[in-house]
């Protein structure tokens, strides 16, 4: 797993959106967006209903591959805040399962600003860790070192075999943001106003390329 260096503390990227916090034995995501079918499908766009399933059953996967003691997602766990109320029994069964083994943080977002208490795990709108603050939405005004989600950042890299779209972690020197995990996610590209604009300047895309992080600057 590659090293990514934040404000003096090393992190391993895990299955290319996921952050392993070795001295914290913690794991860190964002935007799940559990539920974002079935919302759809509520409005008469009929997707499959498997995108909760799929993003729990990766995020237990990655919860294992690092043996985490502590799991921290970084809002929009779920699409609104009705999702813990329809989420399927397989879903529903296995979340229950990974809240019982570790301890589990949700910080709220724009999306489940709302989240219900009898989801399980430990609400709160934002975290201190160890002198970093984990939010959901980066804050331009945070002097401190900050981790957060909400963009859903991708790079587009050129090679000689042409383009290629993967989501990235967008850093600065006091902030960092990170790709969404859900599996039904979209993006915005790292390079975009929203995005420099929250992160300010120096900020540098990272991707994830098997035991390398490759490191793109982004314009200021």
């Amino acid at each position: 797993m590659p090293t990514l260096n934040f404000a003096g503390h090393a992190f391993q990227v895990v299955d290319r959106t996921a952050l392993y916090w070795p001295v914290q034995g913690g794991l860190i995501v964002a935007d799940l967006h559990l539920e974002k079918a079935s919302w759809f499908a509520m409005r008469g766009q009929m997707l499959p209903p498997h995108d909760s399933l799929a993003t729990l059953e990766r995020l237990s996967a990655a919860v294992a591959a690092v043996e985490a003691q502590t799991v921290w997602c970084l809002g929009d766990n779920f699409h609104d805040d009705d999702g813990a109320e329809r989420i399927e029994p397989r879903a529903a069964a296995l979340l229950a399962e990974l809240i019982a083994k570790v301890d589990w943080r949700w910080i709220t977002g724009n999306h489940d600003a709302a989240l219900p208490p009898h989801i399980g795990g430990t609400i709160r709108d934002q975290a201190e860790v160890s002198g970093l603050i984990l939010r959901h939405r980066a804050d331009p005004l945070e002097l401190r070192p900050e981790l957060s989600g909400h963009f859903h950042p991708k790079y587009r890299a050129q090679s000689a075999r042409g383009g290629v779209t993967r989501p990235c972690f967008v850093a600065s020197p006091t902030k960092l943001i990170l790709p969404a995990f859900g599996a039904f996610t979209g993006g915005l590209y790292a390079q975009h106003t929203e995005i420099t604009q929250a992160i300010g300047p120096d900020a540098v895309a990272c991707l994830a390329s098997g035991e390398r992080l490759l490191r793109f600057p982004l314009p200021r």
